[in-house]
């Protein structure tokens, strides 16, 4: 099982860590991400496809960035291959399933536990559905076409800084196969180059490039592409050739 969410650091990882070790102990947890950028599923729906690329199949993904806890937004569990995702209904799968092509079955989950507080749903809503999932068990569950998910009509590409890393690096929600190689970037009012990594170019040098992911990355060669270029989350990123 991984884990996804904008909680950073403090107790809330914790918890839901500890209460799926109580639940099932020979489960392997991985804390995949926990700072997503604060309140923009928006932002990490376009991360989520490459964060998940080449991962181990047979994988439960707990995906929690949600705003909108505590309110009637819903939760959805999708599938594809054999991996099975679990999130709140607000976009945040919907670049993933966009990318599948018909492939992802998706279902609206009316499972409630007795009680759970209003502010908490990754530890008392998410957690619970997620030991159940891996139990084989899906409950309260609604198969929905993937068209009717929070977010299906978004672009397939986000030409906008979606993370900022642990380096300063921005990371945009491009796919960088489809910008051509001699592009020259724009964002912040800055103009930035293309290279394959970062020994191509001379230290303190910004660059973007293809990162990891398979996304359009900005980065500054030993310095932070953050702090010398201004770049915030949501900011947009244009290309000229």
């Amino acid at each position: 099982m991984a884990l996804l969410s904008d909680f950073g650091t403090g107790p809330y990882v914790g918890q839901m860590r500890l209460l799926l070790a109580a639940a099932r102990p020979s489960l392997s947890v991985i804390d995949l991400i926990s700072n997503l950028v604060p309140f923009r599923p928006d932002l990490a729906a376009y991360l989520l496809p490459g964060l998940v690329r080449d991962l181990p199949a047979r994988t439960l993904y707990v995906c929690v960035v949600d705003p909108g806890v505590g309110s009637e937004r819903g939760v959805l569990a999708v599938r594809i291959g054999k991996d099975w995702f679990l999130a709140p209904d607000n976009g945040l799968l919907s670049v993933l399933v966009q990318r599948q092509r018909g492939a992802a079955r998706a279902w609206r989950i009316h499972w409630r536990p007795c009680g759970m507080s209003a502010t908490f749903h990754g530890r008392d809503l998410f957690i619970p559905l997620a030991v159940q999932i891996s139990n084989g068990v899906l409950p309260g569950a609604v198969a929905i076409d993937p068209t009717e998910m929070q977010g299906a009509d978004w672009p397939a590409a986000a030409a906008k800084v979606c993370y900022i890393d642990h380096y300063g690096n921005s990371l945009s929600g491009l796919v960088a196969a489809e910008i051509p190689a001699d592009a020259v970037v724009h964002v912040a009012g800055a103009s930035v180059r293309g290279a394959r990594t970062f020994s191509d170019v001379v230290p303190g040098t910004a660059f973007w490039y293809e990162n990891a992911f398979g996304l359009l990355e900005i980065a500054v060669n030993q310095g932070r592409a953050d702090q010398t270029l201004g770049l915030r989350p949501g900011d947009p990123i244009t290309f000229t050739t």
